[in-house]
């Protein structure tokens, strides 16, 4: 924390010792401070989360958006504690019902997951993740939004969530305007708040908007400390902290809850192979990929089926519902590979057998795809094997 001569404090982050020096990033506005104005040292970040939180925003250090008081829980948890131990560990759990089709089967989600969603500007990620949040089941859920626009984190609660789900879910928020030093904290205040769930058994459905912000955060404290820059202008960095953050997510050790965790990712330019998106793909459980085509047609969720992948699967399902889903993904893709064919109108019925079938079953596919339903997994499977059949 430093002091100005009025006695005026801002908060603010130690990011460098250097030769006998200590390098800290105010957390807020500096006018009126000087070179000598001294600084206070208040020791390592931590939280201390409480079920009475449950229903409320909090900003990145864990106080009430609206200014009100918060309880304070009787255990403190640092804000870059280290994951559970690998060996500890539980295996991913089972299938969770999602309410929609397409998680339903294609790209199950199960306990403990880690999956991250990809997608551009404007192609219904947002809209996607409110969905999931609202439906995946879950004994509390926390979402994480950083650096949004500051009109949306209200419209996010209000509009996407809803009072339903906020009654099980805690919102943290670092808005656009803030210092990257806050935007990267609002992740790790978030990632406490699920621990300390996580480690009072409960299951904790966690999400973060997004993970690409976070790494541009880290990516310009870095560059104010000197660290030498890589792809994209990236520091080295970046990839030790985006893992170490994931990896704190997942499956608890034995006695414990679980971290079921969704990330999206911002896709600059629809590049999906730029930095950030694929160093997530490696380190998560899978990956879901929003498609702009996909939403132009109309059809929303805008998953592209075929480019997507839940790596809880086949141990997800049974040996026919693998044998559905591999029949299901065959039309798909033999109906995608012959779309300009089709558009052009050059398709001739009889001469292929296959692709008949795939364009009999092509709108009803569509319509399976977008669905959002309240019927069980085994309901989604039913529905899909008479597409199939």
């Amino acid at each position: 924390m430093l002091k100005d001569a009025s006695g005026r404090t801002v908060g603010s982050e130690a990011v460098l010792l250097e030769r006998g020096r200590v390098c800290v990033l105010p957390e807020g506005r500096t006018e009126g401070f000087a070179l000598g104005d001294p600084a206070v040292y208040l020791g390592p970040s931590s939280i201390a989360p409480h079920p009475g939180w449950i229903g409320h925003v909090l900003n990145a250090f864990g106080d009430s958006f609206n200014g009100g008081q918060l309880p304070v829980g009787a255990r403190s948890y640092s804000l870059q504690g280290a994951p559970p131990e690998a060996t500890s560990r539980k295996a991913l759990g089972p299938r969770l019902e999602t309410g929609l089709s397409i998680f339903n089967t294609f790209l199950p989600i199960v306990r403990g997951q880690r999956l991250g969603i990809f997608a551009g500007s404007g192609v219904g990620k947002t809209t996607l993740l409110g969905k999931l949040l609202r439906s995946v089941s879950a004994d509390i859920v926390v979402l994480v939004l950083v650096g949004e626009r500051g009109r949306e984190v209200q419209e996010f609660v209000n509009a996407v969530l809803g009072k339903d789900a906020m009654k099980r879910c805690i919102v943290v928020a670092a808005t656009s305007d803030q210092p990257a030093t806050i935007k990267r904290r609002a992740a790790y205040t978030g990632m406490a708040i699920a621990e300390c769930f996580r480690d009072d058994g409960a299951h904790v459905l966690m999400a973060v908007d997004s993970i690409t912000r976070f790494a541009e955060a880290h990516r310009d404290v870095a560059a104010a400390i000197g660290e030498f820059p890589t792809v994209r202008g990236y520091p080295a960095s970046t990839t030790r902290l985006v893992m170490e953050l994931a990896e704190r997510a997942g499956p608890g050790p034995e006695g414990a809850g679980d971290i079921t965790a969704l990330f999206s990712v911002l896709v600059a330019g629809s590049d999906f192979d730029e930095p950030i998106s694929d160093l997530m793909r490696g380190v998560l459980d899978g990956h879901v990929i929003l498609d702009r085509e996909i939403a132009a047609r109309g059809r929303f969720p805008a998953v592209d089926v075929l480019l997507s992948a839940s790596r809880s699967l086949p141990d997800a399902a049974t040996s026919e519902e693998n044998e559905l889903l591999a029949k299901a993904r065959n039309l798909i893709a033999m109906y995608e590979q012959s779309r300009i064919m089709i558009d052009a109108g050059l398709y001739k019925s009889g001469a292929n057998p296959s692709l008949d079938r795939a364009v009999l079953t092509h709108e009803e596919m569509e319509l399976f795809l977008a669905r959002v339903e309240t019927h069980s997994i085994e309901e989604s499977f039913r529905r899909l094997s008479k597409i199939t059949a």
